[in-house]
């Protein structure tokens, strides 16, 4: 689990410097806002899961639901935040900044540590 977390700032990183050299420096920080969006709650999500990890299967089954439930409520809720506090915000790049993020878990079987 960490490493896809680890592919998903990996991507962000990626998403911000293919915007930086499309659209400046107004995409390379929307593209950092749309990845970190998704990457920040799955990073708590995936700790979360660790610290469970030690403790009963009830405890586990509760951690992962209400883990993902938070998830989906925090990446809506950053989202929002960056629209509303970032002006100048591309809205090209911060979807593809969190397509790219979204995606990144897919190649996390790849990665060999």
């Amino acid at each position: 689990m960490h490493k896809a977390v680890l592919l998903q700032f990996g991507a962000a990183f990626l998403a911000a410097a293919g915007a930086a050299v499309f659209l400046g420096a107004r995409g390379a920080l929307s593209a950092m806002c749309g990845s970190f969006a998704y990457a920040l709650p799955n990073g708590f999500f995936a700790w979360r899961l660790f610290v469970a990890n030690g403790r009963g299967e009830h405890v586990k089954v509760a951690a992962f639901v209400v883990g993902e439930l938070v998830k989906l409520a925090s990446t809506a809720g950053l989202l929002a935040l960056a629209a509303a506090l970032y002006g100048g915000l591309h809205w090209g790049a911060l979807l593809a900044g969190l397509a790219l993020a979204l995606k990144a878990n897919l190649f996390a079987f790849l990665v060999k540590t």
